[in-house]
C-alpha cells in the first residue's frame, strides 16, 4: 500500500498538471460543476435529516400525548390499575390490554411496507402525509415506554441514541471505505432480528430479548452508517429531477428515521431502569 504522503504527492502532482495545462475555461467549468454537486448534495441530506427530525418529533409527541390520555392518578375514571398510584384509562386499556393492542403493534409495520413498495407511484405530497401518520402511529405504540421505564431513563437513553446515530451517520458520510459488502449481511441481521422479536412477542423470553437488543444495536449502528453512505451514492451517481429527488429524500429519510428508533428502542432495553 502507498504511503499516506506519497498518495498525497501524487494527488496534488495531478492537480497541478490539471490545472497547468488544460484551459482556463474547461478548468474554471470543472470547479464549478464541483461546487454545484456539493451544494446539491448537501441540500439533499439536509433535506433528509429533517425529514427524519421532524418525524422523529411527532412520533415523540404522539407517544407523550398517548401516554396522557392513557394513564391516570384518579380511582373514578380508572379502568384498570396499573401499579401504585397509576391507573390506565379506558383508552389506555382498550390501546395496550384490549385485542386492539394487536393493531397498535402491527399497523406500523404495514404502513412501512406500504410505503417502502408504493413510494415510487406516489406523489412526493402523498409520502410526506403517509410519512406523518407512520411517525404518529409508531409514537402510539411506544407510549408503553413510559409505562414501563423511568421517564429519566427514557431521556437519558434517547440522548445516547441521539450521540450515536450522530456519529455513526457521521462516519458513514465522510469514510472513503467502501460500506457496500456490509449491506446483505446486515439486511440478513435486521430480518432475524425482526423475525425473532416477533416470536418473543408470545414467548416473553428475558433471555431471548437482551440476545435481540445486543445483536440488534449492532445491526442497526452498521444500517445507520451503511445507509448513509448509500443515501450520498445514490445522489452522486444517480440523475433525480425535482420530484425524483423529493421522493428519495422521504425515503432515505424513512430508512434513517427506522435506524434511529429500533437502535432508541433496543438500547431502553439493555439501559433503562424499569419502574417498580
Amino acid at each position: 500500500m502507498m504511503p499516506f504522503d506519497n498518495m498525497g504527492v501524487s494527488t496534488m502532482s495531478d492537480y497541478d498538471r490539471n490545472v497547468t495545462t488544460a484551459p482556463f475555461g474547461q478548468t474554471m467549468g470543472r470547479a464549478g460543476a464541483t461546487v454545484a454537486v456539493d451544494e446539491g448534495l448537501r441540500a439533499y441530506m439536509l433535506r433528509i435529516y429533517n425529514y427524519m427530525v421532524l418525524g422523529l418529533a411527532i412520533t415523540g409527541a404522539a407517544a407523550l400525548g398517548t401516554y396522557m390520555l392513557s394513564v391516570t392518578t384518579d380511582p373514578t375514571v380508572a379502568a384498570l390499575k396499573l401499579r401504585d398510584g397509576l391507573m390506565l384509562t379506558a383508552l389506555g386499556k382498550a390501546l395496550f390490554v384490549s385485542p386492539l393492542k394487536w393493531v397498535v403493534i402491527f399497523a406500523p409495520l404495514a404502513l412501512v411496507f406500504l410505503l417502502s413498495f408504493a413510494i415510487e407511484r406516489m406523489r412526493p405530497a402523498t409520502a410526506q402525509i403517509v410519512f406523518w401518520i407512520y411517525a404518529a402511529l409508531v409514537g402510539i405504540s411506544l407510549a408503553s415506554i413510559f409505562m414501563v421505564f423511568t421517564h429519566t431513563s427514557i431521556v437519558r437513553v434517547f440522548f445516547i441514541t441521539a450521540a450515536s446515530f450522530g456519529a455513526l451517520s457521521l462516519w458513514g458520510y465522510t469514510t472513503q471505505r467502501d460500506l457496500t459488502g456490509m449491506g446483505s449481511f446486515l439486511l440478513m441481521g435486521l430480518f432475524g432480528v425482526i423475525l425473532a422479536s416477533i416470536v418473543n412477542i408470545f414467548m416473553a423470553s428475558s433471555m431471548l430479548q437482551f440476545i435481540i437488543s445486543v445483536v440488534g444495536v449492532l445491526v442497526f449502528a452498521g444500517l445507520t452508517a451503511w445507509d448513509t453512505q448509500r443515501l450520498k451514492t445514490e445522489y452522486l451517481y444517480g440523475a433525480m429531477d425535482g420530484e425524483t429527488a423529493e421522493r428519495s429524500s422521504i425515503i432515505g429519510a424513512l430508512s434513517l428515521y427506522l435506524n434511529f428508533i429500533n437502535l432508541f428502542t433496543l438500547l431502553l432495553q439493555l439501559l433503562g431502569q424499569r419502574e417498580e
